[in-house]
């Protein structure tokens, strides 16, 4: 269903007991909500819990931004280098203020919010500008941004800033599998039958290439999110890979430093990516801070 979120149509999946405590799930960059595995849904459907997905912006099922046109990422990440500032026509906060909108629309005061990638990124932003309406925070392979912790490698970036060789749906399905392949889980390897299928069910369901840019470009153009964590009230928990290729552990590590009272659970051998032998883990984890 579509709901207006400040003043954006945003994609909902609202799955769950109506009356249950609500786990607001955010998504990463270019990622629709069906990135969230329906099997990690169910688990925490069956502890009581009311589970709410959507499409950020710019991508999947909700508002498109194509008018913006196509970013120049060389050219961004030039400046982002060159410590020159970075314009974008959204912002990671603009998109925080989406997911909060998403709460308005279904009347939900408050929410056990969990993100991945950008979705934790954009999930910082949105502990610390309404703390009331977080009742938890779980944090998934996602970093503060600050410029002092490592990169993914050249090889992981040029890969990401890639695109297609061919036009059409079989070509967008291998360059997903791509992508999926070089930052997924070493000790965790997705079954390729299964892999390939995910892939082409988020191909069939909406494929945006230039609405994942625009979103990489305002996560370019956020840069440092250090000021925002001492702003975080959440009990929190910090997920991340031990061998993420894309987000560095030390990121995580970074994270559940900076946070009060965070809580950390790195996983030898998890990249990025959410691996089926893992979502049990993750799920308990999401749970296990929410009740303390």
């Amino acid at each position: 269903m579509k709901v207006e979120a400040n003043g954006v149509r945003i994609e909902v999946d609202d799955q769950g007991p109506a009356d249950g405590p609500v786990v607001l799930l955010i998504m990463g960059l270019g990622m629709q909500l069906i990135a969230w595995p329906q099997t990690m849904v169910q688990m925490l459907v069956r502890q009581g819990f009311r589970v709410v997905r959507f499409d950020n912006r710019d991508i999947g099922l909700s508002q498109g931004f194509d008018a913006a046109g196509v970013p120049n990422m060389a050219l961004a990440g030039l400046r982002h280098a060159m410590h020159l500032p970075v314009h974008s026509p959204y912002s990671l906060a603009d998109m925080a203020r989406d997911a909060l909108g998403v709460l308005d629309a279904l009347d939900i005061e408050q929410a056990h919010v969990c993100g991945a990638s950008m979705g934790g990124m954009i999930a910082q932003h949105l502990a610390a500008m309404a703390p009331e309406r977080v009742a938890s925070l779980t944090l998934m392979m996602t970093t503060s941004g600050s410029r002092r912790l490592p990169q993914p490698s050249w090889r992981v970036r040029r890969a990401l800033m890639s695109r297609p060789m061919k036009p059409g749906a079989d070509a967008a399905v291998d360059w997903i599998i791509q992508v999926l392949h070089l930052i997924g889980s070493p000790a965790y390897p997705s079954d390729p039958q299964a892999l390939r299928a995910r892939a082409l069910e988020s191909v069939q369901r909406a494929w945006h290439p230039s609405g994942s840019a625009r979103q990489l470009l305002a996560v370019v153009a956020d840069g440092d999110r250090s000021a925002l964590l001492p702003h975080i009230q959440a009990p929190t928990l910090v997920i991340h890979g031990v061998d993420d290729p894309l987000v560095p552990v030390a990121c995580g590590e970074d994270l559940a430093q900076r946070i009060a009272d965070a809580r950390a659970d790195f996983i030898p051998g998890m990249g990025h990516d959410l691996p089926e032998e893992l979502l049990p883990r993750f799920a308990q984890g999401i749970v296990d801070n929410a009740r303390r």
